[in-house]
């Protein structure tokens, strides 16, 4: 029998595009230098997709929904982010940057699971040993994790099949490869595949598998972007410089809402979720200072009190700096030019930096009105109310706009202590607030009116 002939494409790790031959330039997503080979052996015989099932056409009301119980990871922020724990069957990536505390939170995880179901926690990149004397140092139990060392999958899919765990760890994937691919370890050609062939026996055994991922200098996850569409829950774990508190971010989730967010604290015994973030990344100074403002940012399905922080310089070298940290720095350009447009202030002579704190990044337009705000404080060098949140989303008219969940903001706030509130008029709650006093507004002009009066 003849053997299949391998067949090579180039596939951009930006965002998954093949091309039949190399090029400087992906022509989809137009980014330089990102096409790797990628050799493709044809399987003859039947296939399977990704799913684990052959192509088998029936009625949708054939199909069984019973509801499959999820599995809790003992982690309330974990299973926040993942919308209510592990679903049998499912594959999840988690990514982040080298120390962020991947394979800490899923040794605890593991170790947790374990006393309850069956576990299996596959390394790839360290002894036994250490993994053990990790879990030692963590105070972990050491009893209930199977446990082993191996890359090749072939031999992980018989250990699967042997123990039938109901979760497996595999750390990392980026290590993990199949004998049947002429590739080293950590290409694209064994990422691809191998994380395809853990998808499908995660189907087909209805086991869920949590894979690790190393990124890239640039904080892509290593590998191509087609890996992200196989799983079916992507989460990062971010590690703000200096900071011992960590975020986890779900990225995409087939089973639960994205953008969700998890925030923990690296300690000496390991991850300890933090239950009321928005305690933590509101620590405001002893000493009130100008170009502070806090504000309610909206993170997956609960509202996050953050603190942002603006300076306003003068500026040098004839050029103004525009400088973003945690928010949109394009955003904060054109909110400028709204501020001189429709308000009359100019800041064209003057360096304007604006920070989120404590490495929160937000990716929402909730917080425009609280970074101009902030800008203005700094510029004319007045303090704000330490008792004032502001939300809301500016419009290049000059207009505020309503925000989603405005009413279950506002509660946050009043739980906090805030007693005054900006908001657009269009959030004004229904009914009273405690003693919060709130202002509905229109337009940025009749915000700054407010604040002159506070």
């Amino acid at each position: 029998m003849a053997k299949s002939k391998i067949k090579t494409a180039f596939v951009c790790s930006d965002c998954g595009a093949e091309h039949s031959k190399w090029q400087g330039q992906c022509h989809n997503c137009h980014a330089w230098n990102t096409l790797k080979q990628l050799n493709v052996t044809p399987i003859d015989g039947p296939q399977v997709g990704y799913s684990g099932e052959t192509a088998t056409i029936r009625k949708l009301a054939e199909i069984n929904v019973q509801e499959t119980p999820r599995i809790p990871s003992g982690l309330a922020e974990l299973d926040r982010v993942l919308g209510g724990g592990f679903v049998p069957g499912s594959v999840v990536l988690m990514g982040g940057d080298p120390g962020a505390g991947k394979s800490t939170l899923l040794l605890q995880v593991s170790t947790a699971l374990a006393q309850q179901r069956s576990v299996l926690y596959v390394t790839g990149e360290e002894s036994l040993q250490q993994l053990a004397l990790r879990a030692k140092r963590l105070r972990l139990p050491l009893d209930g994790l199977q446990v082993a060392a191996e890359t090749r999958v072939e031999v992980i899919a018989n250990q699967i099949e042997t123990s039938r765990p109901d979760v497996v760890i595999v750390d990392s994937i980026q290590v993990m490869q199949m004998g049947s691919l002429d590739a080293t370890p950590g290409s694209v050609t064994q990422v691809r595949e191998t994380a395809a062939f853990l998808t499908r026996l995660a189907k087909q055994r209805d086991v869920v598998i949590v894979l690790v991922g190393h990124i890239t200098k640039e904080g892509a996850i290593a590998g191509p972007k087609v890996l992200e569409h196989m799983i079916d829950c992507f989460m990062m774990l971010d590690s703000p410089a200096g900071s011992r508190y960590r975020t986890l971010r779900g990225h995409k989730n087939r089973f639960g809402a994205i953008n969700e967010l998890g925030i923990f604290a690296m300690t000496d015994l390991g991850m300890k979720e933090v239950a009321n973030p928005s305690a933590i990344f509101l620590q405001r100074g002893e000493v009130d200072s100008p170009g502070s403002i806090a504000t309610v940012t909206w993170e997956g399905t609960r509202p996050l009190l953050v603190e942002l922080q603006a300076l306003v310089d003068e500026g040098t070298g004839g050029y103004a700096k525009r400088v973003a940290v945690g928010l949109d720095q394009q955003r904060l350009a054109m909110h400028l030019a709204v501020l001189h447009r429709h308000c009359g202030i100019t800041l064209s002579d003057q360096d304007v930096f604006a920070n989120v704190v404590g490495g929160v990044r937000i990716n929402e337009t909730g917080a425009d009105l609280a970074v101009l705000l902030a800008v203005l404080g700094s510029f004319r060098d007045r303090i704000l109310p330490r008792d004032l949140i502001v939300f809301g989303e500016l419009g290049l008219t000059g207009e505020l706009r309503p925000v989603g969940n405005g009413q279950e903001r506002l509660r946050e706030a009043a739980k906090h202590g805030f007693k005054h509130a900006i908001v657009p008029f269009a959030n004004r709650p229904k009914e009273a607030l405690g003693s919060m006093s709130v202002h509905g507004v229109k337009t940025l002009a009749s915000a700054l009116e407010v604040v002159q009066g506070l």
